[in-house]
C-alpha cells in the first residue's frame, strides 16, 4: 500500500542552473527537519521566513558553517498541496547547492521522493481526484497554449464536475430500485418500471455528450504526426525548416541530402505537432538512400496528416506513389519562381514558397484541418484522456443495456446489477476505485518534485 507515514523531499524546480531553485518537504516531520536545517524561531504557517541553511556534518546544523541564505514558507496540513505540513525552501537555483539541501534534509530524516509522489499524496489525502491528478501532468508537459487550457480547466474540475453530476444521476436510481428490492412484501415501487428505461437513457445522453469531445480532445493532448514527403529537391526541408521557425534540417541544392528521418516538435495552429522531414522518394540502387526512402514511406503510412510538397517550377508529376495513413495536404512549393503548371493543379493544391514565407500560413490552416477534420478547435474539450474516454465508453454501454433490460421488463435484480458496473466504471475514472498498479503507472511519468 502507499504509504503517507513518512517525510518526502525532492527539488521541486527544473534541472539546470536558475535564479533560485525551490527544495520541497512534505511530511509529518517537514517542520523538524526545516528547524535542523535552518535553526530559528519558530515557523509561522504561511508566513515566508527569512533563514540561513547550513550542512549537517553531525547531523545539527547548529554551530554549522552556512551554505545559503534562504526563504523558507510552512504550508500546515491539511491547507497544503499534499494535505500534509509542506515546507518550501527557495534558495539559489545551483543545482549542486539544491543536491546538498535535499541531502541534509535526508541526513535529518526525510526520503527522497519518487516521480510525482507530491501529487499522489493530495490525491490519497483527498485534495484532488484522479482526473486532476491526471491533468497536472498534462499542464507540466504542455507545449501549446491550447494544451495548457485543456489541462487548466480538467485541473479546475470541469470534467470532475461533469461525471460527479452523472454519478449522482446514477446513484440516485441505483438508491431508488434498491428501495425497492428491500422491500418486494409491502409492495412499494420508488420507480416506476418504465421510467427505469427512460432515466438511464437520460444519464446515457449526458455520457455520449461527453465522448462527442474525446476525439479533438486527444488531438489537442497528445498532438498529431506530420510527414513532409515528395520528390527530391522540392523543399521538403526548407519548408520544414519554414514551419518550425529555425534551420533545423540541411537545406542544400544536391538530391537527396536528407537521408533520414528529421523529427521536432512545433505548435501549428494550436496543435502540437511533431514534424517530420524525410527522404525524397525517387528510384535508386544505393543502400542508405534506399532505406531513407523505405523509412519516408514508412513514416508516411503511419501519419495523421501528409504534407506531400511538389515542386510548382518543374512540370505537374505523373503520379505520386507515396501513400499516406491519414488526411493529405498537397503544397505547390516554389511559387516565387515562374509556374510550370496548368490552372487545374492549381486548384487541388496549395501555392507557397518556403523559402519567401509567401503562402504559409495557408499551409498551417490546412495541416489543422487535415488533422482536426470537421471538428473546431476553439472550444474546449470535456475528454482528453484515453483511458477517461475507454471507461466512459463502457459507462455509455452498460447504461444501453440497463435500458434495453428494463425496456424488456427483466427484473430490478438484473437493471441493478448493469448500472452497478457502470458506477464502478465511473468511480475508476476518478479514483475511487483504481488499484494500485493504475495509479503507479499513472504517477510514474510525472517528473520528480511534483
Amino acid at each position: 500500500m502507499f504509504s503517507t507515514d513518512d517525510t518526502i523531499v525532492a527539488v521541486a524546480t527544473p534541472p539546470g542552473r536558475a535564479g533560485l531553485g525551490v527544495v520541497r518537504v512534505a511530511g509529518p516531520h517537514a517542520v523538524a527537519i526545516a528547524a535542523r536545517l535552518a535553526p530559528g524561531p519558530e515557523l509561522a504557517a504561511r508566513v515566508a521566513t527569512l533563514r540561513r541553511v547550513a550542512s549537517l556534518p553531525d547531523g545539527d546544523a547548529a554551530g554549522a558553517a552556512a551554505i545559503d541564505q534562504v526563504v523558507i514558507t510552512w504550508f500546515a496540513a491539511p491547507a497544503s498541496y499534499t494535505g500534509d505540513d509542506v515546507v518550501e525552501i527557495s534558495a539559489h537555483g545551483s543545482p549542486v547547492l539544491l543536491d546538498r539541501i535535499v541531502r541534509n534534509a535526508m541526513a535529518a530524516g526525510a526520503r527522497l521522493a519518487a516521480p510525482g509522489e507530491f501529487t499522489l499524496r493530495a490525491f490519497l489525502n483527498g485534495k484532488l481526484d484522479l482526473v486532476q491528478a491526471e491533468a497536472v501532468a498534462d499542464l507540466i508537459d504542455a507545449v501549446t497554449p491550447a494544451q495548457a487550457r485543456l489541462a487548466f480547466d480538467q485541473l479546475d474540475g470541469t470534467l470532475s464536475h461533469a461525471l460527479a453530476a452523472i454519478g449522482e444521476a446514477l446513484f440516485d436510481l441505483r438508491v431508488r430500485l434498491e428501495a425497492s428490492l428491500d422491500f418486494p412484501d409491502e409492495g412499494y415501487h420508488f420507480v416506476e418500471p418504465g421510467a427505469v428505461a427512460r432515466e438511464c437513457e437520460a444519464v446515457r445522453a449526458q455520457v455520449v455528450a461527453l465522448l462527442a469531445t474525446a476525439r479533438r480532445g486527444r488531438l489537442l493532448r497528445e498532438g498529431c504526426r506530420v510527414v513532409l514527403v515528395g520528390a527530391p529537391n522540392v523543399g521538403k526541408s526548407l519548408l520544414f525548416n519554414a514551419l518550425l521557425g529555425s534551420s533545423r534540417a540541411i537545406v542544400t541544392p544536391v538530391a537527396g541530402t536528407t537521408r533520414d528521418l528529421l523529427t521536432e516538435r512545433c505548435d501549428i495552429g494550436g496543435l502540437a505537432v511533431t514534424l517530420i522531414d524525410t527522404a525524397g522518394v525517387r528510384e535508386s540502387d544505393e543502400a542508405i538512400e534506399q532505406e531513407g526512402i523505405a523509412r519516408a514511406r514508412q513514416a508516411a503510412d503511419a501519419a495523421d496528416v501528409c504534407v506531400l510538397v511538389l515542386d510548382r517550377s518543374q512540370p505537374y508529376p505523373s503520379g505520386q506513389d507515396v501513400a499516406s495513413g491519414g488526411a493529405t495536404v498537397i503544397v505547390a512549393n516554389k511559387s516565387d519562381l515562374p509556374t510550370a503548371w496548368h490552372g487545374e493543379h492549381e486548384r487541388v493544391t496549395i501555392a507557397a514558397s518556403a523559402l519567401t514565407g509567401d503562402g504559409l500560413d495557408a499551409v498551417r490552416r490546412a495541416i489543422v484541418r487535415a488533422a482536426v477534420a470537421s471538428e473546431a478547435l476553439e472550444d474546449t474539450p470535456a475528454i482528453a484522456n484515453a483511458r477517461h474516454t475507454a471507461l466512459l465508453e463502457r459507462v455509455e454501454a452498460r447504461l444501453g443495456d440497463a435500458a434495453e433490460q428494463a425496456g424488456s421488463g427483466e427484473g430490478e435484480e438484473i437493471v441493478l446489477a448493469t448500472l452497478q458496473d457502470a458506477f464502478a466504471a465511473l468511480d475508476e475514472i476518478v479514483g475511487k476505485r483504481s488499484s494500485e498498479d493504475v495509479l503507479r503507472q499513472i504517477f510514474a511519468r510525472f517528473c520528480i518534485g511534483k
